[in-house]
């Protein structure tokens, strides 16, 4: 009798164990939520992480994956460093190159442009050109026939649209001045800026380079005038 009862338990146990076998555990699925940067591909597109190992996905054929994170297009850091333009103003570097970009020069009228060439084998002035916008401190350069100066100089006058003095200055020549030949020369001048708001008239001036004329007499006397603008 007890071994019949012993028999049956073993039975028992072995037909648990078989079945325990044959029959898959439930499974129970698990969400997995990846962090939401995203990995740029060597073409420009970009790809997210995917489940379960939240490895960035596979970028389209023929891309590789440049890196795990976004790409943002920094903007470049320039130097403090300036340039003066051919028309006198100044302007800093800008642009993805850091670039110095001058104005575009305006147009000057015909009245203008026959004075100019009309004074260009005694006189020429290569800043601020015609119509530049300028400000106080601007520097008057070119070249003139040494029988323009007296003692390596001559006198520079800056009026506003009326005709009233706002600065004067000396240009002094670069090299000797006694000569037929042209000789450089540079002036400096300081102003206040007679530009009044909304009245866009104030804008215009006058530069008016003189030869210097000891004499006094008027058959010696001579001048370039050119047109200017003023900076607020």
């Amino acid at each position: 009798m007890y071994n019949k009862i012993l028999f049956g338990l073993i039975a028992v146990v072995l037909v648990t164990g078989i079945a325990r076998v044959l029959v898959p555990a439930s499974s129970t699925s698990i969400k997995v939520d990846c962090v939401a940067d995203v990995g740029m591909c060597s073409d420009g597109t970009t790809v997210g992480r995917v489940p379960p190992s939240c490895s960035f996905a596979t970028c389209p054929t023929g891309a590789s994956l440049v890196n795990g994170l976004p790409q943002v297009e920094q903007p470049a850091a320039c130097t403090m460093d300036a340039m003066q333009c051919p028309d006198g103003s100044f302007v800093g570097r800008t642009g993805p190159k850091c670039e110095f970009i001058c104005p575009v020069a305006a147009e000057i009228d015909a009245a203008t442009a026959a004075s100019i060439a009309a004074k260009a084998d005694l006189i020429t002035i290569t800043s601020p050109l015609p119509n530049a916008v300028i400000v106080s401190g601007v520097t008057v350069t070119g070249q003139a026939r040494g029988g323009w100066f007296f003692e390596g100089s001559f006198p520079v006058t800056l009026t506003n649209w009326d005709g009233l003095i706002i600065a004067e200055g000396v240009a002094t020549a670069e090299g000797d001045w006694m000569t037929e030949d042209f000789v450089s020369y540079a002036a400096t001048l300081t102003f206040t800026s007679p530009l009044q708001a909304g009245a866009e008239h104030t804008k215009r001036g006058s530069l008016i380079l003189e030869k210097d004329n000891p004499s006094g007499l008027s058959e010696n006397a001579d001048a370039l005038e050119i047109p200017i603008r003023f900076a607020p």
